[in-house]
């Protein structure tokens, strides 16, 4: 789907072996993630930008937040430096409430924050 200037993917259609790079902060992230999921908090980004292209190489990126608003930011940055990325429509809230696992720091059952 492509809505404004940049692509964007249901939650439920994100690929189980997709790249997530989840742009939430570490209270967040610590609350509730995806599994296996990259985390770089949108406040560290442009400085841990290595991290992304280095794990992206020719794979699509499939950015998330907790709505979809910092990660809309973060996938039109990523466009703009020729990466391959995609916002989660939604955020983690939409990935929870379409019944995608989380996993967190051992605090209780995941949840997102």
């Amino acid at each position: 789907m492509q809505y404004g200037r940049f692509p964007e993917v249901d939650a439920a259609a994100v690929p189980s072996d997709g790249l997530l790079l989840d742009v939430r902060e570490n209270d967040e992230w610590a609350a509730g993630h995806a599994e296996g999921a990259l985390h770089v908090p949108m406040s560290e980004f442009v400085e841990r930008l290595g991290e992304v292209t280095e794990k992206a190489a020719d794979r699509k990126v499939y950015v998330v937040c907790r709505v979809g608003g910092r990660s809309a930011q973060v996938t039109q940055y990523l466009l703009g430096q020729g990466v391959d990325a995609v916002n989660v429509d939604g955020g983690m809230v939409a990935w929870e409430a379409a019944g995608r696992p989380l996993v967190n720091d051992g605090q209780g059952p995941a949840h997102v924050l």
